[in-house]
């Protein structure tokens, strides 16, 4: 009895302290939050436009596709709510979908890493010349992203006839005898449109490349000439890429967003949809049944599905460029 008497008081009197003290470091940074909103309002007013923007235009409808993907919608009748039937029938009677997956992810799989590092490997040769022909290389790199419908110099190239220039070139050199239906045979096409990708991949990443390029310390570089680094490989893997990082980073969520994103060219060189869905991509397949179907509560499971695939890929590839130069 004298052992419970005496360790309930002392119980009694820890809890209270430790309670006082957590209430006190929360208000102290509840405070300290205040002080430093209050001390930065004119930052938080110039952001202001651009977050309500964000908010409207970007977080509102990601959240509202994601509610939207447990209902029935047609854009006529009231939504009704299905649960999970939509994402059962996605994965387990949408044949078209499993296939225009498996070709997103070869599509990301080859185009993502080999133009993530084309950007990098372009853009560190290119800063090394003289800033006249930097500028200019830069431009002419740069200038296919930005281009409009370039793809009909694609279509003249791939033509399924002589007169298109790939079938002419082989057929003159008697590597074939007739021609090849490059965008109509499902055995090509494929190949083709991430060809054409990776032509347009030097693009925003490519420019943030630059921009980190030109903003190395040079000091670092001389005091690591000093500390023992030799060549320019040593150079690129313990200074440049981890005084990089940021536009790294930036590169990296660009780079997957744009592989896993991809439509126009597939649709603009395969038709839409492409031969036994050979091209298909999971964002055809949305467009399919948000903007001709309007079936918009099944298209909100399919852009739900893509938007987690991405932001599952982008935290792995973040994680993995943490480590760079580590």
């Amino acid at each position: 009895m004298k052992a419970k008497s005496i360790e309930q008081p002392v119980k009694d009197i820890v809890y209270p302290k430790q309670e006082v003290a957590r209430n006190s470091n929360r208000n102290n940074k509840w405070q300290r939050l205040k002080r430093d909103m209050k001390k930065a309002k004119h930052y938080y007013l110039l952001m202001a436009p651009f977050m309500v923007i964000f908010l409207l235009f970007t977080i509102v409808p990601v959240v509202a596709s994601f509610v939207l993907s447990f209902f029935s919608f047609n854009m006529l009748e009231m939504p009704k709510f299905v649960g999970w039937d939509n994402y059962s029938r996605l994965f387990l009677s949408d044949d078209v979908f499993m296939t225009a997956l498996r070709n997103t992810l070869v599509f990301a799989a080859i185009t993502g890493p080999l133009s993530y590092i084309a950007c990098f490997i372009f853009a560190w040769i290119i800063n090394e010349l003289s800033p006249k022909i930097r500028a200019f290389m830069t431009v002419i790199f740069y200038a296919p992203s930005i281009a409009g419908n370039v793809f009909f110099i694609w279509l003249i190239i791939f033509s399924g006839d002589a007169y298109g220039y790939l079938n002419g070139f082989l057929m003159e050199f008697g590597i074939i005898l007739e021609s090849i239906q490059w965008l109509r045979d499902e055995q090509y096409v494929l190949g083709v449109v991430i060809l054409v990708q990776l032509w347009l991949s030097l693009g925003t990443s490519f420019i943030a490349f630059i921009a980190g390029l030109q903003t190395l310390d040079k000091s670092l570089i001389e005091a690591g000439a000093i500390d023992g680094i030799r060549n320019r490989w040593q150079e690129l893997w313990y200074i440049t890429l981890p005084s990089m990082k940021p536009q790294l980073l930036f590169g990296a969520v660009m780079q997957i967003t744009q592989s896993f994103a991809v439509a126009d060219i597939s649709i603009a060189l395969a038709g839409f949809p492409s031969v036994n869905y050979a091209a298909h991509t999971v964002v055809t397949h949305l467009m399919d049944y948000g903007t001709i179907r309007f079936e918009m509560g099944y298209a909100s499971a399919i852009a739900t599905v893509l938007f987690l695939l991405m932001v599952g890929t982008n935290i792995l590839v973040q994680k993995l460029l943490r480590k760079v130069g580590t």
